[in-house]
């Protein structure tokens, strides 16, 4: 034993005697975490949101969040000698002046857009595995959480350079907050410390976006980790998977290397996109001007869906008390949001709710074995795809030669028409892929070889699959419909007769799949 391995012994019993550390540290580092590339999804968001700190932290250091006015002498000529804010000013000095700064930039706005689609394209994963059932349901609501915070942290993030891009999207911010009844005036002066646009605003939403959001977000995923800790991770059914064990690698050594190298590579793939790929480039627009608009204004993909929603809706006014009700304000950029985002946080409940399933679930759900679960999601997704094809609509109607107005009313048509679409084609998928299954399991697989039958017929020969495949194809459970009969088995009338017959035509609604096969079938078939 060398000098350095008898030191770090002689600390490590040290430590042990006085904190128990090592039982603590042997049970934990010997974690099992399934392998599977989808579960790498939440560690992208993991490890784009490390970047975003250590790149916003970089930027802090010269950011001046301050709309003072000042004349613009830095290095790029087409601006110099104009009156802009100390905030626009200071963010041309990062971008030109500053070494590396340019480069922060754009890496902390593609880690900010990176985030937010590993966000989205987790919850998806989530929610078409049916991830979100118990116990998880709290960690289902706090992923939620963290999608709408990073809504308005990146709303909050483009807004600070101050440039007439970020400006118009405040304009829009503001509108949505005087379309409240009564309180909107009120609250639109107490956000930008008077009449819009204020001077206090850019350093309130500074102290906001690095420090308040920042730490509900590291609060938020600590959590969210600990649950999952705690709760031991999800996996794909598989021979040897079950409901109370996780196959897969320990977390030292496997699992912490694979964990470290794709943080590397995340950082790369970030830190390229950044080098060669120029994003939000604010030199162009010019500082923010109320009077202006900058043509093509485009927000973030994440809040392009709502941009959509505010530009398709009809101009639509009550005068109410003396009070005026902007509905196509109202609507589209409060109570619709509210309704998607409350419906999504609530979801496990409610489809707990129409199954009746209160068992714990630790085995993820193929997507076509719950078609209702998976068209619900990919109406919501159809809308929401609607919605941001609208937000852009005037670069489409540029781009291809259309009047706006076609594209407007497409999308208002559409946004009504292609969901409840989608919803039944997918749940017709959903479907057509569980007999496909079935016939696999009961009939084999096609090999594509004829065989001429003595009196002249053809058929395919089939090979039988393995029986590893014909589990997973079959493991899956099919809960039938509730039975709430208005009389229960002791004869007395149930209560709630209304809400258990909507209930109950959910359920049978819910239930709706292909029988899966049985070894009965099988043996039918043998005999046959």
């Amino acid at each position: 034993m060398t000098a350095r391995e008898r030191v770090a012994g002689t600390v490590a019993n040290y430590v042990d005697e006085r904190t128990g550390a090592a039982k603590w540290m042997k049970k934990n580092l010997t974690k099992v975490f399934p392998d599977h590339w989808s579960f790498l999804l939440g560690e992208i968001a993991l490890y784009s949101f490390v970047i975003l700190l250590l790149s916003g932290t970089f930027l802090t250091f010269w950011y001046d969040p301050s709309q003072r006015e000042v004349v613009y002498d830095g290095s790029y000529v087409p601006l110099q000698g104009l009156h802009m804010s100390a905030a626009y000013a200071s963010t041309l000095d990062i971008s030109f002046e500053i070494r590396g700064g340019l480069l922060m930039r754009q890496i902390h706005h593609w880690a900010a857009l990176i985030f937010m689609a590993a966000i989205v394209v987790h919850l998806m994963r989530v929610y078409f595995t049916g991830a979100f059932r118990k116990p998880r349901e709290f960690n289902w609501i706090i992923g939620v959480g963290l999608l709408t915070l990073g809504i308005v942290e990146g709303f909050l993030g483009y807004s600070l350079p101050d440039d007439l891009l970020s400006g118009t999207g405040i304009r829009i911010a503001e509108a949505i907050i005087q379309a409240l009844p009564v309180v909107g005036t009120y609250l639109a002066y107490f956000a930008f410390g008077g009449a819009f646009p204020g001077e206090a605003f850019i350093p309130r939403i500074f102290t906001v976006h690095i420090l308040l959001l920042p730490g509900i977000f590291l609060a938020l995923i600590t959590v969210h980790l600990m649950l999952v800790w705690y709760q031991k991770h999800t996996q794909w059914p598989g021979p040897g998977r079950t409901e109370k064990n996780v196959v897969g690698y320990p977390l030292m050594p496997a699992y912490m290397a694979k964990a470290g190298g794709f943080f590397f590579i995340v950082f790369g793939v970030t830190a390229f996109l950044g080098a060669v790929a120029s994003i939000n480039p604010i030199w162009l627009y010019g500082p923010y001007n109320p009077g202006q608009v900058s043509a093509g204004s485009q927000p973030d993909w994440y809040m392009g869906w709502l941009d959509g929603l505010v530009r398709m809706a009809p101009p639509l006014e009550s005068h109410i008390f003396g009070y005026t009700i902007p509905w196509n304000i109202l609507i589209p950029g409060l109570i619709v949001p509210g309704i998607l985002f409350t419906g999504l946080a609530l979801y496990p409940f409610i489809e707990s709710w129409i199954t009746g399933d209160k068992r714990e679930h630790h085995l993820l759900d193929r997507p076509r074995n719950v078609p209702n679960r998976t068209a619900l999601g990919a109406m919501s997704l159809t809308f929401m795809l609607v919605a941001l094809v609208n937000g852009g609509n005037d670069i489409i109607a540029t781009t291809f030669h259309l009047g706006i107005n076609q594209v407007m009313w497409f999308s208002r048509f559409a946004i009504f028409i292609l969901p409840p679409i989608a919803f039944a084609v997918t749940k017709r998928i959903c479907l057509s892929l569980q007999r496909a299954d079935r016939e696999l399991v009961l009939h084999g697989r096609e090999t594509g070889r004829l065989l001429m039958l003595p009196h002249g017929e053809f058929v395919e020969v089939h090979e039988p699959i393995s029986p590893e495949l014909a589990w997973k194809l079959t493991a899956h459970e099919q809960a039938p419909a509730l039975a709430l009969e208005d009389v229960d088995d002791r004869g007395v009338r149930r209560a709630g007769g209304l809400k258990n017959k909507l209930r109950k035509r959910i359920s049978q609604a819910n239930a709706e799949t292909i029988a899966k096969p049985t070894l009965n079938d099988l043996k039918e078939i043998e005999h046959h």
